[in-house]
C-alpha cells in the first residue's frame, strides 16, 4: 500500500475550512492507503501558544480527526512531539537547505509582514515540515494550494540529500483537490478562512452551536445582484458559499444553481446555514463521544509507538549515510 503522511497545528479553533480542506480529505484515504495522521505540536510552537491551552488544543484536534470519521485501526494518529526523530530529522535538513530558499518561502514573508520580530522556528518551519514528511517514506501528501509550495521544497531537499549522501529519501508527491481545498473568510473572500483571524464571524468553528451557525453564515458577505451562481472571479463571495454548500450536500455547482434559479440571498443563506448544521452536528456528537470514552490517550500512545518504529529506521539510514554516531541505535529507543 501507498503511504500518506498529513498533520494540522493544534493552534486555535479548529473551524469549517480545516474540516474540509484537510480533515474530512483524510478520511478518504483511509481504506486505500497506509496513512499516518499527525497533530503537529512542534510547528504549533513557532508562534507563542499558551502552555495551560495547548494542551487542550492538542487534545481537540485529535479528538476532531477521529470525529470526523478516522479510524484508529486503519490509520496510524499521534502527536509529533511524541516522536523525536522529527526534530533530528528537521536539524539534518536544515543542515542542507539553504538560507535564500528558506526566505521565499511565501507563507514565512505573510506570516512575518509588518512584525518587528518573528521566531527563527517560523523560519526553518518548512524544513520540520518536509522532516515530517520524509521520515515516514511518504508517497502522497495531502495538502491545501497554500502548502504546495513547501510540498516542492520538501523534495527539493531529498533530491539535494540523495544526491550528495546517496539513496535515502523517497520523493513524494503533493495531492491538492482540485475543488473546496481552500475555504474564504466569510467576511473577506479574498483571503483564506483562519483560526488567527480576529473576526469570529469570518469563520464557522467546529464546535459552533446551531444558533451560531445560523447567526455567522447570515451575517457573510455577499456580492452585488442576487443570482446564486457560480463566478468565482465576479461574485468571490457567493462562489465561496456555494462551494461550502457543495461540500455539505455533494450536489454539483450546476445543480445548486439549478435549485436556487430565481431565489435570493436570503434563501440561499437559509438553506445553507441547514446543510453546515447537518454536517456538523453529527461530528460534535461523536467528538463528545470519543471525549467521554477516555480512549483517547491510548490511541496516541498506541500511534506514537509505531510512528517511533517507522521514523527511526527512516532517521538511522539518513544519518548511516551522513556517518554520524550510532552508538545509541534510533530504532533500539525505547518509547
Amino acid at each position: 500500500m501507498k503511504r500518506v503522511f498529513s498533520g494540522v497545528q493544534p493552534s486555535g479553533v479548529l473551524h469549517l475550512g480545516n474540516y474540509f480542506g484537510a480533515i474530512r480529505r483524510f478520511v478518504d484515504f483511509q481504506d486505500g492507503y497506509d496513512c499516518y495522521y499527525c497533530i503537529v505540536d512542534l510547528h504549533a510552537i513557532t508562534v507563542y501558544q499558551d502552555p495551560k491551552e495547548l494542551p487542550k488544543q492538542i487534545q481537540d484536534t485529535a479528538l476532531y480527526y477521529l470525529a470526523a470519521g478516522l479510524d484508529p485501526k486503519k490509520t496510524t494518529l499521534f502527536v509529533q512531539s511524541d516522536v523525536p526523530c522529527h526534530a533530528e530529522l528537521s536539524w539534518i535538513l536544515e543542515c542542507v537547505a539553504t538560507f535564500g530558499e528558506l526566505s521565499r518561502m511565501t507563507q514565512f514573508k505573510d506570516k512575518a509582514e509588518g512584525k518587528e520580530s518573528v521566531s527563527a522556528g517560523l523560519f526553518t518551519y518548512p524544513v520540520l515540515m518536509a522532516a515530517d514528511i520524509l521520515l515516514y517514506d511518504t508517497d502522497i501528501v495531502p495538502v491545501g494550494e497554500d502548502q504546495k509550495q513547501h510540498v516542492e521544497l520538501c523534495r527539493d531537499l531529498a533530491e539535494r540529500f540523495n544526491s550528495r549522501y546517496g539513496e535515502t529519501f523517497k520523493m513524494p508527491e503533493p495531492f491538492i483537490p482540485q475543488f473546496g481545498s481552500r475555504i474564504k473568510s466569510l467576511q473577506d473572500p479574498n483571503k483564506k478562512m483562519s483560526k488567527s483571524d480576529p473576526d469570529p464571524n469570518s469563520y464557522i468553528s467546529l464546535d459552533d452551536p446551531k444558533d451560531e451557525i445560523v447567526k455567522k453564515i447570515r451575517r457573510a458577505v455577499t456580492d452585488s445582484g442576487r443570482e446564486i451562481i457560480y463566478l468565482p472571479e465576479e461574485k468571490p463571495a457567493i462562489a465561496n458559499l456555494m462551494t461550502i454548500y457543495a461540500l455539505c450536500t455533494g450536489k454539483s455547482l450546476p445543480e445548486i444553481e439549478q435549485h436556487f434559479s430565481g431565489k435570493g440571498y436570503a434563501d440561499f443563506k437559509k438553506d445553507l446555514a441547514d446543510v453546515v448544521i447537518q454536517e456538523l452536528m453529527p461530528v460534535q456528537e461523536r467528538y463528545k463521544d470519543y471525549r467521554n470514552s477516555g480512549d483517547l490517550p491510548h490511541i496516541l500512545r498506541e500511534g506514537a509507538v509505531k510512528a517511533n518504529q517507522v521514523s527511526s529506521g527512516v532517521l538511522k539510514r539518513a544519518k548511516e549515510r551522513l556517518g554520524l554516531s550510532l552508538l545509541i541505535d534510533p530504532t533500539q529507543r525505547k518509547f
